[in-house]
């Protein structure tokens, strides 16, 4: 899948953070850094609201 994320120069680095998931946000000394390490919290954000949503009556909808 593939998500759009905002990439913004820091004093300290580069702040990476995906508008589309709440609180998932990253950070790196290198704008490539910044963007790898964002790849890896997406993951883990997606697998704790797969694991914390695991035993809810859930559908799919198509929009």
């Amino acid at each position: 899948m593939k998500y759009k994320v905002n990439v913004k120069k820091t004093e300290e680095g580069y702040a990476v953070w995906c508008p589309t998931l709440a609180g998932c946000c990253s950070q790196g000394d290198t704008e490539e850094e910044a963007l790898e390490n964002i790849k890896d919290a997406i993951q883990s954000y997606l697998e704790t609201v797969e694991e914390l949503n695991k035993n809810e009556d859930s559908r799919y909808v198509e929009v």
